[in-house]
């Protein structure tokens, strides 16, 4: 198509000259022949089918039951294969369900990368637009787990937002006490442990005396008996008495519904399938396993509000292997990557794929040869959030992992080195997941001659260009 110069167009020529470029066919592959686009809403959806498949290429459906599957039909109707759609909020769960289940492929794509052109926007162009970008293949599916996942996600999720509330309870049962003048919190570490709690139920019940409520501490408590006593003489306003036991009855109450969430999943994962080791190798020693079990149970000891059924056995036998054995994860941290990513990482291509996914990789901005920008994209991921809680509690761990932590830590700082040792870790849970290898912990003492010996190989390197010897 020849194209006249601008200059030699009135106004009304151009107007139809950009017209003519807007909806003639720009010269890519046509990748998805039988593609629709929408945009997802919260009272209704707009959806745009190619105009070859019905004379009224654009029709609107609103969010009930009926009309989405009245929405399929139509999209069954015009032969379409391949939907597009945008997440927004949770309104396009229910929509990506009921197109999943006709068999339609879904494409779930980031709004970041559907941005229309500058000018007005509506709900009819936006699905045109989603439309002809999915035509021609401009789209990136995001990434859905799938459906037995996402009930494990759920479950795990919801037991997240219960554990949270405990702990908000027990900030204000807290607070509820230093308003009261009872310095309890400065006697002992955690007012949600053995000796906090029947402290606390004891003075619902009407004990007032200190010496009787300093009698029911645990003997391991480190304070004396004294200090306890001294710390329980406060103002026992009703009021506060009242919102006191309030808490309390809250802070049962989410205890049991975390209780019932264990249930539900240790129902569900009882039906996943047994996944074998891969591999000679995924069979550890019993020196390994015995190794293993003490690290987690010492876990178990130091954490709260652990599962109350063998999670980490469950986990073992769907995936084929224990990633406990990894230093800085427990069975909490391998419970949220697996709720979140899964059991198949074949959907990514390696290790470096799927930590740039999780945003635990660099992403300098360079333009012009100038570095304007230095980090990691902002990705909001569960998952890289479980790594990096995971990768900072390797400050103290007498490991390789350890040992290498330390090293970053010192070298980059505590940020950075987190984020470095979440890649790590998230390496090998990849490698794990996806080809059954098990880790070995080479030690720390293995890592620190191997540091040294990298250091001398280093200053060799640099006396050599100096014209120098080392001996």
């Amino acid at each position: 198509m020849a194209i006249p110069h601008s200059s030699r167009l009135n106004r009304q020529q151009r107007r139809e000259l950009t017209r003519r470029l807007r909806s003639d066919d720009p010269g890519l592959d046509v990748l998805h022949p039988n593609a629709a686009g929408i945009d997802v809403g919260n009272s209704a959806h707009y959806v745009a089918v190619r105009p070859d498949r019905d004379p009224d290429p654009v029709r609107r459906f609103d969010c009930f039951t009926a009309d989405l599957h009245r929405l399929a039909d139509w999209l069954q109707h015009c032969g379409v294969t391949t939907v597009a759609l945008q997440s927004t909020g949770v309104y396009w769960l229910p929509l990506y369900d009921i197109l999943e289940g006709r068999g339609l492929e879904v494409y779930l794509v980031n709004a970041r990368h559907t941005k229309n052109l500058p000018g007005r926007k509506s709900d009819v162009q936006e699905s045109q637009w989603l439309l002809k970008l999915h035509t021609y293949g401009l789209l990136r599916n995001s990434f859905y787990p799938s459906a037995d996942i996402r009930v494990v996600r759920t479950y795990w999720r919801q037991r997240a937002d219960h554990v949270r509330a405990v702990s908000t309870c027990i900030q204000r049962m807290q607070k509820t006490l230093t308003q009261m003048n009872i310095q309890l919190a400065n006697v002992i570490s955690d007012l949600s442990g053995w000796t906090g709690q029947r402290i606390v139920r004891a003075i619902l019940a009407g004990e007032r005396d200190p010496q009787t409520l300093a009698a029911l501490s645990h003997p391991g408590i480190h304070a004396s008996r004294d200090a306890i006593a001294k710390s329980l003489e406060g103002t026992w306003r009703p009021d506060l008495l009242f919102v006191l036991q309030q808490e309390v009855t809250m802070y049962d109450a989410y205890l049991q519904r975390i209780e019932e969430c264990d249930q539900a999943l240790e129902q569900h994962l009882k039906s996943f399938a047994d996944k074998p080791a891969d591999t000679p190798d995924a069979v550890a020693s019993p020196a390994a396993r015995d190794q293993a079990r003490r690290r987690i149970k010492h876990r178990r000891k130091a954490g709260s509000h652990t599962p109350q059924f063998d999670l980490g056995r469950e986990l073992r036998r769907i995936s084929g292997v224990d990633l406990t054995r990894i230093d800085g994860i427990d069975v909490g941290v391998a419970q949220t990557v697996i709720s979140e990513v899964g059991l198949e990482m074949s959907r990514w291509e390696d290790e470096h794929h799927f930590a740039s996914w999780l945003g635990l990789c660099p992403d300098n901005r360079i333009t012009g040869g100038k570095v304007l920008r230095r980090g990691t994209r902002h990705v909001i991921n569960r998952a890289a959030t479980a790594l990096r809680l995971g990768a900072s509690t390797l400050l103290r761990s007498q490991s390789y992992l350890g040992a290498q932590y330390r090293r970053f830590r010192g070298k980059l700082g505590a940020p950075k080195a987190i984020t470095a040792m979440a890649h790590k870790l998230a390496v090998l849970v990849y490698r794990m997941l996806r080809w059954g290898q098990e880790y070995v912990d080479k030690g720390l003492q293995y890592y620190e001659e191997r540091h040294r010996e990298q250091q001398i190989r280093l200053l060799k390197k640099r006396a050599a260009k100096l014209g120098l010897l080392v001996v």
